[in-house]
């Protein structure tokens, strides 16, 4: 895609990886747009990029992604990238939880991580369709391709939005719109709770590694642990793990 003279939706940007890719993105030449629920992080990230247009938004909430299409493609019509990036990472054992009582706390993930980006993609598509160039990047993660046991929920989400994505690229091939898939391994944000990826990958040595890839034109970018299991055969996948859940069942 080309990386100057866009303009960016940015979902889950006010912190983390949205927030680097936002700071990029803009030292690039764009005009770029972040969304998140809170309003104090956005306020935040403005602060430490001006420039950075934001806007509260629910994600969650079916109406509020039909609100947000509007309102970006009113107020900003030259629209034409859209980063789905917001994400929630649960960790838990099936035997320690209580499905019945708290459904919606595990559910939540659902919508986060499924629900939002396939509605925003489909929302934005036929839009930027009609674009001279235009991208859709799906954040997913290398556990889409090995699953982390103690994060049942969320694996399973990536992989859908990785299987999600390939479809897509095939339904637009042939018009303007690229659609392109990053693939994070553990990096070094507070996804999931504060500390649990302090041995990520540094953020802007992956962010850095990650726009890398955008310039060099692929479709599907990975970082650091995730760039092999991307293309694991399913033995390699098996093994890789059973290895990490005894490494780390203890934690839940």
């Amino acid at each position: 895609m080309k990386l100057t003279g866009n303009t960016i939706l940015i979902t889950g940007g006010g912190a983390g990886i949205g927030l680097a890719f936002a700071e990029r993105f803009m030292k690039a030449g764009n005009t770029v747009i972040v969304t998140g629920r809170r309003e104090h992080v956005l306020q935040s990230a403005q602060e430490k990029l001006p420039g950075l247009i934001t806007h509260a938004s629910d994600l969650n909430t079916e109406s509020e992604r039909a609100a947000l299409f509007d309102w970006v493609t009113s107020n900003y019509p030259d629209v034409n990238v859209l980063v789905n990036n917001a994400g929630i990472q649960q960790r838990f054992h099936v035997l320690k939880s209580d499905a019945k009582q708290d459904w919606a706390y595990f559910n939540q993930e659902l919508t986060t991580n499924i629900e939002a980006p396939f509605h925003l993609a489909m929302l934005f598509a036929p839009y930027f369709a009609g674009k001279e160039a235009a991208a859709i990047i799906n954040v997913t993660s290398g556990l889409a391709f090995t699953p982390l046991a103690i994060a049942p929920i969320y694996s399973a989400t990536k992989a859908a939005l990785h299987s999600f994505t390939v479809s897509l690229r095939h339904q637009l091939a042939g018009t303007s719109v690229e659609v392109i898939e990053v693939a994070p391994p553990a990096v070094n944000t507070d996804l999931g709770g504060t500390g649990l990826h302090v041995h990520g990958e540094p953020l802007d040595a992956f962010a850095d590694g990650i726009f890398n890839g955008l310039e060099e034109g692929k479709e599907e970018i990975g970082y650091g642990t995730s760039v092999n299991r991307l293309r694991m055969s399913r033995d390699e996948v098996d093994e890789h793990v059973a290895n990490m859940y005894k490494m780390l069942r203890n934690t839940i």
